[in-house]
């Protein structure tokens, strides 16, 4: 046992070292010779408050950066985050909006009312606007806030736009996913509409064919370039890029046309390109005189999904579960501002982090009455200290898919096990529930040309599990199912979860609203909830009833 636990712990230095691959040039098609890229010092004094760029990927799988053995090479990547710091006991939800939310407030989901799954296009549902937002906060503190990319986090009502929430300006897509040139999402059969977006209206004058991952880069350039270095920016990056469909300009297969697997083959060809353009937003800092007053930080949202060419090997599960493969992700900061550069972070670090280390790097303040989960883990990642938090919750949804074998029996009394539910406190994982795909998904997996589910490793538990405990230090990969060894300590984290439970507010996941047709909005996703013409029936209503009472009163007398 002992053996094993040290091999586990051997393969995982392995992967966490990972290896470098980066060419002497720094340079680019199109540069200017001699000194384009060095940065010139900005008059007027030091500046303190750094830039800030959030770069969020879609989909990116654990094992999918050539740091962590991936054959798919990722240069820019793996320069950036030898140069930072690697974030290696990192993590994110298992899907688009939960990690999103979390980011923007630092708030668990049960905290928001967005526990369960995403919201759906059709949806009359939006992140709660009583929810006060990171770009909200950076502005009171002089920040220009700009966002291109991915939204996700709901429209149906104006207030719910980025624009409104914080964001100067806004430049992207509204929705979860969609075609990569043309922009048009289909949720189901006839309703179908385009989701381009610039501020608050459709972007129909950029819709020139252009692939979006390249469309996005070229607008955080402009962005750059217009704006004054001298003055603190706050640009998140949400790329579209390697969420499904699985597209990518044709030169970016040029070194992978030996994966047979063509979801595979397609989805390092989307990496590639998302790769070269994290290294233009990177020239384009250094060129317009941002880059040293820089913090630049690189997440995914969520684990890969296997069924579209995502990887987490040697982790368990995939993206919508919440074994490792599903929650841990590729995460590193780049800055000439950090202390320890070149090291590797082992410390436990959540996306709910982001709101309160980003606010006090700012030299903004975060109000007494906003109830945080996330925590200042600068100094973790900076200095190598260790981290303030010694749990996450990764989540309780109440209305997820019931395991048929749960029961408050099961939990001890202290917990119903048919709920969908996981937590990590210190060493220990324990899930609950119905906990999703838990397959390992090994690299030969991808060797074939259709998916191929033969290489895949599973472990067939006794009829009737609904719990499980891992401790992920010695078994990152989940392996050892340790629940039956230590109840006591099961007993314990589902003691944490019951605490947890008890400040959690409903949950939000209303039915679909015929209303957001994009048929009914010009063929455009986008707001239809009028809030005028609610008040509208209601004030009609009101003088309807009075009229009704002033008859009544006519006819009395």
């Amino acid at each position: 046992m002992v053996a094993a636990v040290l091999a586990g712990l051997s393969l995982l230095s392995l992967l966490t070292c990972g290896y470098l691959a980066w060419g002497s040039r720094r340079g680019g098609a199109g540069d200017a010779p001699g000194n384009l890229l060095r940065e010139e010092p900005a008059a007027g004094g030091p500046r303190s408050q750094p830039h800030i760029i959030f770069i969020l990927a879609d989909d990116q799988g654990f094992r999918d950066v050539g740091y962590h053995g991936s054959e798919i090479r990722t240069p820019t990547l793996d320069k950036l985050a030898a140069e930072g710091v690697k974030l290696e006991n990192y993590y994110v939800q298992p899907m688009c909006t939960p990690s999103r939310s979390q980011l923007i407030t630092g708030k668990y989901q049960i905290h928001t009312g967005l526990q369960h799954s995403i919201i759906r296009p059709t949806q009359p549902n939006c992140l709660p606007l009583d929810n006060v937002t990171l770009p909200q906060k950076l502005k009171e503190v002089g920040y220009s806030t700009h966002m291109v990319g991915k939204w996700h986090l709901g429209f149906y009502r104006r207030e719910c736009m980025p624009t409104q929430r914080g964001f100067d300006s806004f430049f992207g897509s509204l929705l979860g996913s969609g075609d990569y040139y043309t922009h048009f999402k289909c949720d189901s059969p006839g309703i179908c509409g385009y989701d381009l977006y610039e501020n608050d209206n459709a972007a129909w004058d950029h819709d020139n064919g252009i692939y979006s991952t390249q469309m996005y880069t070229q607008k955080v350039q402009q962005i750059l370039a217009s704006h004054n270095p001298r003055k603190p920016i706050f640009l998140y990056i949400a790329y579209q890029a390697v969420h499904s469909p699985l597209q990518a300009p044709g030169r970016y297969f040029e070194h992978y046309r030996s994966i047979n697997n063509i979801n595979r083959r397609r989805y390092a060809a989307m990496l590639a390109c998302l790769d070269e353009a994290i290294n233009n937003v990177t020239l384009a800092l250094r060129k317009y005189g941002y880059y040293e007053n820089s913090i630049i930080i690189y997440s995914s949202d969520n684990g890969g999904q296997p069924m579209a060419g995502g990887s987490n090997w040697p982790l368990r599960g995939s993206k919508g579960t919440y074994w490792e493969g599903g929650i841990r992700a590729v995460g590193f900061v780049h800055s000439p501002l950090l202390k320890n550069k070149g090291s590797v972070c082992k410390e436990l670090v959540h996306i709910t982090d982001w709101f309160p280390t980003l606010i006090t790097l700012a030299e903004g303040q975060i109000d007494e009455d906003i109830q945080l989960d996330g925590y200042d883990v600068w100094e973790t990642i900076s200095e190598g200290r260790r981290s303030p938090r010694v749990d996450i919750l990764h989540n309780i949804d109440p209305i997820y898919t019931k395991a048929k074998n749960g029961s408050w029996a099961a939990g001890y009394g202290i917990w119903n096990t048919a709920i969908q539910s996981a937590i990590r406190v210190n060493h220990w994982k324990l899930l609950t529930g119905n906990p999703g795909y838990s397959d390992w998904v090994p690299p030969q997996a991808f060797s074939n040309a259709g998916p191929n589910r033969w290489h895949n490793e599973r472990v067939s538990w006794s009829a009737g599990k609904t719990v499980w405990l891992f401790n992920i230090t010695a078994d990152p990969y989940e392996r050892v199912d340790l629940s039956a060894r230590h109840p006591e300590v099961v007993k314990q984290l589902l003691r944490r979860l019951s605490q947890f439970n008890k400040t959690a507010v409903p949950v939000r996941y209303p039915p679909k609203d015929p209303r957001s047709n994009p048929k009914l909005n010009g063929g455009v996703w986008g707001p239809w909830f009028k809030e005028d013409e609610k008040k509208k029936k209601s004030e009609k209503s009101k003088s309807a009833n009075k009229q009704k009472k002033s008859k009544n009163k006519k006819k009395a007398n």
